[in-house]
């Protein structure tokens, strides 16, 4: 793949590394020269000065060629407004835009943008390990009525086969993270203590699903 990042900040720059590291080809976009001082000398990528929306500064880091594209500069209206550019004028299928402000990228997750909301994302981490508890949404479809859910059951639904999830509620189980690797389970896998479990789930049934996996599988809340 080829890939194209704007921002050469941290964010931006572990994503070059990463990329270049997995076998990709990657161009890194940024204002300011000294920022590609990240990259470390070891970076064999190409770095373009200049703004990241601009055409002539995307051609050449070769949108024209790329399979993704990255916005992660400090700035939601230019990451924003290069995604937009990337996908609708070069046609990138692959893109995704930071934004710090959770109302702007709610908006723009409805319109078909995907992206990171930084505050929604840190705030939503630290409540998963302050209340271990109900759900937490991880992703969410771009007509915004589906969600990827990290969700907490009731112990009793551990040692019992997770297929009972998909069975009792409206969810479907996606995956589990089992000591931190993650796990696509079959009809065969049983909950352990300490899994994390991640549901498919309509918006509408994400209540129902959080009533039923709050009681034990036999429906009795303890």
């Amino acid at each position: 793949m080829h890939v194209v990042i704007m921002g050469c900040g941290r964010v931006g720059s572990s994503l070059a590394t990463d990329l270049e590291a997995a076998g990709h080809t990657v161009a890194v976009i940024d204002q300011a020269r000294e920022a590609f001082r990240r990259l470390g000398p070891n970076f064999k990528g190409k770095t373009v000065t200049g703004v990241g929306f601009d055409r002539d500064v995307l051609r050449e880091a070769g949108i024209q060629d790329a399979d993704a594209f990255a916005a992660v500069s400090n700035g939601d209206n230019s990451n924003i407004l290069a995604a937009r550019v990337a996908r609708e004028t070069y046609g990138v299928q692959n893109v995704v835009a930071r934004i710090y402000d959770p109302g702007r990228a709610e908006i723009y997750q409805r319109l078909g943008i995907p992206t990171v909301a930084t505050v929604l994302w840190a705030t939503d981490q630290i409540l998963r390990r302050l209340l271990p508890e109900g759900s937490r949404s991880e992703w969410r479809d771009a007509s915004g009525t589906v969600q990827l859910c990290e969700m907490h059951p009731h112990n009793d639904w551990y040692g019992r086969q997770i297929i009972l999830i998909d069975e009792l509620t409206p969810a479907r189980v996606a995956f589990i993270t089992r000591l931190g690797v993650g796990l696509i389970p079959d009809e065969h896998t049983v909950l352990q203590q300490g899994d994390l479990i991640h549901v498919m789930v309509r918006d509408q049934d994400i209540a129902k699903t959080e009533e039923i996996l709050a009681n034990t599988p036999d429906g009795e809340r303890q």
